[in-house]
């Protein structure tokens, strides 16, 4: 087949219609490029959500992926292997946390990260039985389990998956006030995105993540961060809470842990927090298997090797001063920090999935959210002659 039109509707005949993509049939890629079955290419301005920070299928990374599936793919957790401590040892002293509990999908890092909240608050702190309250954020997106929807303010995420989860409590993202009205004796912790991605590129004032951290101490409560999409080098820093100056006791990753060649993610914390967690509490078959260690080992090692956070860092303030200096009557604001900027339209304009399907008839990929706003986020490999060029066609499509 090479028509483009087959493979759609075998989709549409086939698959669950849980999503609603462009329609754009894509057969291959290497670094910021990707190529359709008619062979056009387009400029990937989404990266699978931040999961290929280091590229469309990075050499390295396959090449370590394509060895270890060569000798060792999977021995569960009931048995040892030779990839899980040394990958443990490096992502421990790249992010200064004192242990690693690794899982597979973004949303499973957020689980254990509420398990071990709640644990920690029963055991440590003494909250009485059943009553651990969490904190989060309005606007929040954490992933799609029933119980992550069930704390979500999107009515298309949550409407008619309940009943949910109790021990949650939401409150104004950005706004301290409201945190602090809604801290009391049995709040075991926070949950926040440093940067609200899916919610459309939404930055808080430095102060207010500092101003959490400040509450958590007063409260004996933990400061966990969701940095899923926010984390390894998309804002520009291995973490975008530490761009605040603060610490959480707490931090959840996954997207481009492995490059997005394999579904690896991880709840880090300090022995304090983690050790709440003893054998048969909690895990996963897959968790920590030798194949997603590889590949997620050298996966941290282009991040660092190729210097691809202070990229994001350089080139992120390189394209926020071409954004603001670009005039269009249908932008409304612009939003970024490192490789990610949420451009949000006017109501008037129509909605951003239109102005994405104009990008892609210009050979660029990208994503709107919350009906307004594009969101932009390249792979940090990305060079600027590239990123020259896709400005050029947002401002032709914007103008």
């Amino acid at each position: 087949m090479t028509d483009a039109r087959q493979w759609i509707d075998l989709e549409d005949r086939y698959a669950a219609h849980n999503y609603h993509p462009l329609d754009v049939v894509l057969s291959r890629a290497e670094g910021p490029w990707v190529w359709d079955v008619e062979g056009k290419r387009y400029l990937d301005c989404l990266a699978a959500y931040s999961a290929v920070n280091q590229g469309h299928n990075h050499p390295k990374i396959v090449a370590a992926l394509v060895e270890q599936a060569k000798v060792l793919g999977l021995t569960s957790r009931a048995f040892r292997n030779d990839k899980f401590g040394p990958f443990c040892k490096k992502l421990s002293e790249l992010s200064g946390y004192e242990r690693v509990l690794m899982m597979n999908t973004g949303a499973e890092a957020v689980e254990t990260a509420i398990k071990a909240a709640r644990k920690w608050g029963y055991e440590v702190k003494g909250v009485p039985a059943g009553q651990a309250k969490i904190l989060v954020c309005d606007g929040n997106f954490h992933g799609r389990t029933t119980t992550i929807v069930g704390f979500s303010t999107d009515e298309e995420a949550r409407g008619n998956f309940g009943p949910f989860t109790p021990g949650f409590e939401v409150v104004a993202y950005g706004d301290l006030e409201s945190a602090k009205a809604a801290f009391d004796a049995n709040t075991v912790a926070i949950l926040v995105e440093p940067v609200q991605g899916e919610g459309g590129v939404i930055i808080p004032p430095a102060a207010y993540l500092q101003g959490l951290r400040a509450l958590c101490d007063e409260h004996d409560a933990l400061l966990i961060c969701d940095e899923i999409q926010a984390g390894l080098g998309r804002c520009g820093s291995l973490f975008a809470h530490t761009l605040a100056g603060v610490r959480a006791d707490g931090v959840t990753i996954g997207k481009a842990l492995s490059g997005g060649l394999y579904p690896v993610s991880a709840f880090l914390a300090d022995g304090k927090v983690m050790d709440v967690f003893t054998p048969g509490t909690h895990g996963s078959t897959y968790g920590g298997n030798p194949l997603a260690c590889a590949v997620s080992d050298a996966a941290l090692d282009v991040l660092v090797d190729e210097k691809l956070i202070e990229r994001s860092a350089e080139l992120g303030a390189w394209m926020k001063g071409e954004l603001e200096g670009m005039n269009s009557p249908h932008v409304k604001e612009l939003r970024g920090v490192g490789l990610w900027y949420g451009v949000e339209l006017h109501p008037e304009a129509g909605g951003a999935r239109r102005f994405c399907e104009a990008l892609k008839e210009e050979g660029m990929l990208a994503k709107g959210t919350h009906e307004h706003t594009i969101r932009l986020a390249p792979p940090l490999v990305v060079e600027q002659a590239d990123l020259e060029w896709a400005l050029g066609k947002i401002k032709k499509v914007l103008a």
